[in-house]
């Protein structure tokens, strides 16, 4: 009993005394290097999130555990069909998920450089200004829904939306229920077209969007408005606001799917949770650069 005792006490020992030799060994730069690989890992999970890409990368996973069990049991078939599918593999998912893939490289490639240094994110005056632009969305939005007017309102995130403006009326000014009521008024200029918010203002109305890149595939009860909608969130990272002509009914499409049946009081705790709670809540890459400068001004120091 002694011996065993022994023999764990040693293999202990040696697991501390090689963990202390790893932890000793790391570098400043090494930490940085894991923060900024964190941070990478966490905005790629951010942006695939309850989208198709999520499936595919679930998908990806599974075939990849298949294909290790199948080598680790020597299974010949399975091994060759399994490495001749990953190398055209590649190939085969550009095509399929192009869409995605193409969103995922604009909201990389549009990100604001200033936004991801700045540490102290959006600033309150930015803040207050959707606080007061969400709670018009939601009272516009209810007083439409209560006359059956129907409405498209499209809130800009971090994908730029420039050839959609081109195609509307350029208005730049603080959203207002009135100012959506005389926008979406039956038979006026800019009523049938959508309206597009950039910074907490109403950017541009009359625009058009386009359409779903797999529209048979679209309740045929839908009509033309919500067609839009699903087809500009399919296209883009924007939330898409919805009245039904027809019904009343608030929608919401974003990431390709259409959601319905939300009150005023649902329509602004959800803008809120996207627009302001979730922006918040974004991990900063300016922390890590932070930290670094702290613990290289730390060593000086000693």
């Amino acid at each position: 009993m002694q011996d065993y005792y022994q023999i764990a006490l040693d293999y202990i020992s040696g697991l501390l005394e090689r963990l202390l030799s790893v932890v000793s060994s790391v570098r400043l730069v090494d930490v940085i290097d894991m923060l900024l690989m964190t941070y990478i890992i966490y905005k790629g999970l951010k942006i695939i999130r309850e989208t198709k890409a999520q499936q595919l990368i679930t998908g990806i996973v599974i075939l990849l555990l298949v294909y290790g069990v199948s080598a680790a049991l020597k299974l010949k078939v399975m091994t060759f069909l399994f490495g001749n599918f990953f190398q055209v593999g590649l190939i085969a998912i550009v095509v399929v998920f192009q869409p995605e893939l193409r969103r995922v490289l604009e909201k990389v490639g549009r990100t604001n450089v200033k936004t991801v240094f700045n540490s102290g994110g959006r600033d309150e005056e930015i803040t207050q200004r959707w606080e007061n632009a969400i709670e018009v969305i939601g009272e516009a939005a209810s007083q439409l829904s209560e006359t059956a007017t129907g409405a498209l309102i499209v809130i800009e995130r971090s994908i730029r939306l420039g050839e959609q403006v081109e195609t509307g009326t350029v208005m730049d000014c603080i959203p207002s229920v009135q100012t959506f009521g005389t926008i979406f008024f039956p038979k006026t200029p800019l009523h049938d077209g959508a309206v597009i918010i950039r910074d907490a203002m109403i950017y541009a109305a009359g625009c058009f969007l386009p359409t779903p890149q797999k529209e048979e595939r679209i309740n045929k009860q839908l009509g033309s408005r919500h067609r839009a909608a699903i087809g500009m969130s399919e296209n883009s990272d924007a939330i898409i606001i919805v009245v039904s002509e027809e019904t009343g009914t608030i929608s919401i499409a974003e990431n390709g799917d259409l959601t319905r049946g939300y009150s005023k009081e649902r329509l602004v705790e959800y803008l809120r949770t996207k627009i302001i709670h979730e922006n918040a809540r974004e991990v900063n890459i300016s922390g890590i650069f932070k930290y670094g400068k702290e613990l290289i001004n730390g060593r000086k120091k000693n």
